[in-house]
């Protein structure tokens, strides 16, 4: 096979699949309705890029109808090139605003040198979006997250935070008005790296963080690559983990009343009936023979 036809099979394969793992984001949340108007918020990098190409497709192929428009927020960075995403935006005939909000100088100004800046540029990035949709008469807000950026904060939450805390795919904002979408939940950034080579997206680089090397977002983004390298498939387990909480298996005394934890579904729960069983253990790991209970041989 030519190589041409190859790296064309390979494109359609790339294509079908992320339209799939979205939709599927998108049919288990309920992210999307009949006669949502849905604002994709863009910011020049590939993730955004790629909910926006991916939402077109899926639009044209929706049983039910709903409108998109692009946003994007001009920070104010030094050098910005104002006319790359209104260019392309024309281009696809896809409806869109601009708006400009000097966020940057409140960052450089309030932000010690050398400190991380992302949480205050996402507090305000996040207020003038959310005004924007009022204006807009947007009913759903997109945010191009992935499955990577999901499991990361998981793991800031917990490495820094000390909170089992995630991205949710769906959330409603803390005043009720507006309602936040990922749709790209289910997919990984390496399938839309590769989406953005493929699809030739222009991307603009984000000048005001980017080089910040020691973001603890970063050092956690090469821990997890590592883990995949040497343990394939990890990822997925533990993306996979978010979607199936067990609560009473926790310590949180707001999930779990632990002085009514008594009975028999309880002793079950607590010995683990939905985890491996023994004799899987067993067979998985032969050492722990060595550690069944003779007391009780039927679990074994």
């Amino acid at each position: 096979m030519r190589a041409e036809e190859k790296a064309r099979l390979e494109g359609n394969k790339l294509d079908k699949r992320l339209c799939r793992l979205v939709g599927q984001a998108i049919a288990d949340f309920d992210m999307i309705g009949a006669g949502d108007r849905v604002m994709v918020c863009l910011s020049g990098g590939k993730d955004s890029y790629g909910m926006l190409d991916i939402l077109l497709k899926l639009r044209q192929r929706s049983p039910v109808p709903f409108e998109l428009i692009a946003v994007n927020l001009d920070q104010g960075h030094p050098g910005f090139p104002s006319e790359v995403l209104p260019n392309y935006l024309r281009a696809l005939g896809v409806p869109f605003q601009i708006a400009q909000q000097d966020t940057y100088s409140v960052v450089k100004r309030t932000i010690p040198e050398g400190a991380t800046m992302c949480s205050l540029c996402s507090r305000l990035r996040r207020g003038v979006l959310y005004r924007l949709a009022g204006e807009l008469g947007a009913t759903r807000v997109a945010l191009g997250h992935h499955r990577d950026d999901i499991l990361e904060t998981f793991f800031l939450n917990l490495f820094y935070g000390g909170k089992l805390k995630a991205m949710p795919a769906r959330l409603r904002s803390d005043d009720g008005k507006h309602v936040l979408i990922r749709p790209l939940a289910y997919v990984s950034e390496s399938d839309l790296e590769a989406y953005a080579q493929l699809r030739g997206f222009p991307i603009i680089p984000c000048d005001l963080c980017g080089s910040q090397e020691n973001l603890q977002r970063k050092q956690l983004k090469l821990m997890l690559q590592d883990w995949q390298q040497r343990f394939p498939g990890r990822i997925e387990s533990m993306f996979n983990a978010l979607g199936r909480v067990v609560p009473s298996h926790l310590m949180d005394r707001g999930l779990h009343d632990f002085a009514e934890a008594t009975g028999a579904a309880d002793e079950e729960a607590a010995f683990g009936q939905d985890e491996f069983a023994p004799r899987q253990v067993i067979q998985l790991y032969p050492a722990a023979a060595s550690l069944a209970s003779p007391v009780v041989p039927e679990i074994i």
